[in-house]
């Protein structure tokens, strides 16, 4: 009997402790609003967008913060909704898109041929807290290449950083999402 009473008093204290873990909690990009007046210049073309490649970390699930330029740490009950590059790069087709700005937007797994692919790698996408400041970073690199030369045509890197709100993922992402919205909207200024 005593141990009837030991093995139910320990799973109700083991059943009280597992509904106190934090919850994992998924986020993504929102892709930001763009009007349709960029009719001019590419109407006939048609472009793929590359996943984006990233120079320092792996692109995954995974959400970045730091508090020194060496120092790098990932939150535990937060993450993306998919890879990191699959979102980034979802966020370009959807801008690019809704400009009009091409005839076709395909993705790199497309077997359709286009005109013009546009590459990009990842410099930074983190969150960084350096004592009381916290800023979400967004900086990416894209170069356009026509696919019929192999030429360049044309690079630019772009840098955002957006002060957040708060020190956690939530005010991270909120802060992202802005980056996102101006990089969006510089990307298309930039290809017209």
């Amino acid at each position: 009997m005593m141990r009837v009473v030991a093995g139910t008093l320990l799973m109700i204290l083991l059943a009280g402790c597992s509904t106190k873990l934090t919850p994992l909690r998924s986020y993504t990009l929102q892709t930001p609003e763009v009007s349709s007046i960029y009719k001019d210049g590419y109407q006939n073309k048609t472009i793929k967008v590359m996943q984006p490649q990233s120079l320092k970390e792996v692109m995954s699930r995974r959400m970045h913060f730091s508090y020194s330029p060496t120092e790098q740490g990932t939150y535990l009950n937060s993450k993306w909704s998919n890879d990191l590059g699959k979102l980034v790069q979802g966020i370009l087709i959807d801008t690019l898109q809704s400009s009009g700005m091409f005839k076709g937007v395909v993705s790199y797994a497309s077997t359709a041929k286009a005109d013009y692919r546009l590459e990009s790698t990842v410099y930074d996408f983190s969150h960084h807290v350096r004592g009381n400041a916290s800023y979400a970073i967004v900086s990416i690199q894209f170069t356009l290449v026509s696919t019929h030369t192999g030429n360049l045509i044309k690079s630019r890197r772009f840098s955002y950083r957006e002060a957040t709100k708060s020190t956690d993922a939530e005010g991270y992402v909120e802060a992202t999402n802005r980056a996102v919205e101006s990089l969006s909207s510089d990307l298309l200024l930039w290809l017209k």
